[in-house]
């Protein structure tokens, strides 16, 4: 099973989103965007225990915690604001179409839409596959003073007019949702609570043993006041003040202690799974395990429960990447991918992103107040499947989670630009720092590849900015770059190193030639004399010499750190300017108002 379409409405931060699917689908965004909302939005109409809380939806459950409408009339009562989710399954099983038959409607798959009401012929023409769609609505009842929640099939012509039938419970266990959220699965998933993966795990194993029964007899026969002496006199004690009050026929003893309440559901709370992971180690409780063995052995247990179905498991899984090496990142990744019908993962990972393609990679945006979009990076970007494979570790994947690129051409900028902005942030309190507001540099290793990335970066909703050498161009040229950068920076200089050596003060090239020298660096190699050159012009191309054949020694983000802010070069900090004002610090609150006789 697939999910093909995904609805939202006023659910968490999410107050419209429609949203489309083939496949698996990597979700990816600055933070507070909407990724772990969608997750959470599948498992509210997918997963099979979700609604089985008490409540089963909650106030910040609404967007923005409204869940009533006020009156717009007086005398008028409040309305329930609707919460909706609502999804499309294609690639149904067979039990699937049988158990939900008068249900079933039809999916046009080169239209990507759902067949409407008299277009049945289109459904023999081979181009429409049978769907079943399914809403989750929740709202607030006043009279009971509670939320409410269920799953309804969307389409139900044997329902009352009006009225949806309910999805049930077993229904929903033969979708194979699964979700396994970032940091938040471990203190219960391998416990033996209903809705547990453990839990999960033995239902669909069907095991049906005699745990509990034979565990509270057990239970009940153990004396733990045998080797507890001490307990006697205080246990009798009680009983004594007891009977004061409370008239008792029971014979002896009328008081036991045992170590649980002897009942099914105390002990799948109290039962806890143990764990050794090296010879020298006695069992500990899981949740005393490190968080990346954890988390790694969390996802062992969903593999096992997925190949138990590998027909119908749709995973969603957070942040794979928490507190597990690059290795096991890819690892999780891979088995997601080739092993499981369909994957939701969010992850600010390269190691992560790296696996998925970019016709699997969806960048989510707002275009409005609570309006989420996903964007497909292949289809907006029109990147090519191995440039994105080979950039995506190298700065194209912290790009994409960003607000702003600043695209360079090459190793010496890439070190450079990031320290000079660090120097005009400490100098200047009132700059919003780049990397707070999401601003990166990428390597785009030649200025002909600038406009290609600059494509890249502006199709995916990016501010764009170039920082490239001057260099004769054709008018058709220029016009690429233009294109697709919100601020074109090209330099009058032929190259970067040469725009340092011309603009910073000659004293200060000669200070820190002077340290290269006292450093022992290969001042021979460098062609760094013991004497320093004494006319300027002979210092200026020294250093240009030298910082070019340097490239990825960072000698000229050295350079710059030596500076001080009246020495920064011009030209760069000019550029660097321009985009500070695209993104101010936030403003400060006002000072609350002083009250009368109050001191402040």
């Amino acid at each position: 099973m697939k999910v093909v379409l995904l609805k939202i409405e006023n659910f968490r931060g999410i107050q419209s989103a429609e949203l489309a699917f083939d496949g698996h689908a990597l979700l990816v965004g600055v933070n507070n965007i909407g990724k772990s909302t969608i997750c959470e939005a599948l498992d509210l109409v997918l997963g099979p225990d979700r609604l089985n809380r008490l409540p089963p939806i909650e106030e910040y459950d609404f967007y923005n915690g409204k869940y009533l409408k006020l009156a717009e009339k007086e005398g008028e009562e409040p309305t329930s604001i609707t919460l909706r989710v609502e999804v499309i399954l294609t690639e149904l099983s067979a039990e699937v179409q049988k158990r939900c038959a008068s249900h079933i409607e039809f999916w046009h798959t080169v239209e990507k839409r759902l067949l409407k009401h008299g277009e049945a012929a289109t459904a023999n023409t081979g181009t429409s596959i049978p769907c079943l769609r399914l809403e989750t609505v929740g709202r607030y009842d006043p009279e009971e003073d509670e939320f409410t929640a269920e799953t309804l099939y969307t389409h139900s012509p044997a329902a009352s007019e009006g009225e949806k039938d309910i999805v049930r419970r077993d229904i929903k266990r033969m979708f194979g949702f699964l979700y396994l959220r970032a940091l938040r699965t471990g203190s219960r998933a391998l416990s033996l609570e209903r809705g547990s993966l453990l839990d999960v795990l033995l239902r669909l194993q069907k095991v049906r043993t005699g745990l509990w029964e034979q565990t509270i007899e057990q239970l009940r026969g153990l004396d733990i006041e045998k080797n507890a002496a001490e307990l006697e006199p205080v246990l009798t004690a009680i009983e004594e003040r007891l009977s004061s009050y409370v008239s008792a026929s029971k014979l002896g003893r009328k008081t036991k202690l045992y170590v649980s309440q002897l009942t099914r559901e105390h002990l799948r709370k109290t039962m806890a799974f143990f764990l050794a992971m090296r010879e020298d180690q006695e069992p500990v409780p899981f949740q005393q395990a490190g968080t990346g063995t954890l988390n790694t052995l969390v996802l062992a247990l969903l593999s096992f429960i997925a190949e138990l179905k590998p027909d119908s498991v749709i995973f969603a899984m957070e942040e794979p990447e928490i507190a597990v090496p690059p290795h096991t990142q890819r690892r999780i990744a891979d088995y997601l991918l080739f092993n499981t019908k369909q994957a939701f993962v969010t992850s600010h990972s390269p190691y992560v992103i790296e696996r998925f393609t970019p016709q699997n990679t969806f960048l989510l945006t707002r275009s409005g107040p609570g309006a989420v979009n996903a964007i497909c990076v292949a289809d907006a970007t029109g990147l090519k499947e191995n440039d994105y494979k080979r950039y995506a570790r190298r700065g194209l994947s912290e790009c994409m989670l960003g607000r702003g690129v600043i695209v360079v051409e090459g190793l010496t900028e890439f070190h450079a630009l990031p320290v000079l902005a660090r120097c005009l942030e400490a100098q200047d309190a009132t700059l919003n720092p780049l990397d707070i507001a999401g601003v990166s540099v990428f390597d785009a290793e030649s200025d002909g590849t600038i406009p290609k990335f600059g494509k890249f970066f502006q199709a995916l909703g990016l501010k764009t900015f170039g920082f490239y050498d001057y260099k004769q161009r054709s008018a058709d040229e220029k016009a690429k770059f233009t294109a697709v950068l919100d601020i074109d920076g090209e330099h009058p200089y032929k190259g970067f190193e040469g725009l340092l050596a011309a603009e910073i003060p000659v004293t200060r090239l000669r200070s820190f030639l002077q340290e290269l020298l006292d450093s022992g660096a290969d001042a021979s190699h460098h062609k760094i004399p013991a004497t320093l050159p004494a006319d300027d012009v002979t210092v200026r191309k020294l250093v240009t010499t030298v910082l070019s054949s340097s490239k990825g020694a960072g000698w000229s983000a050295r350079l710059l750190e030596q500076c001080q802010p009246t020495e920064l070069p011009k030209t760069a900090v000019d550029f660097l300017k321009q985009i500070y004002v695209l993104y101010p610090a936030p403003k400060s609150p006002p000072p609350a108002a002083s009250v009368p006789g109050q001191t402040p």
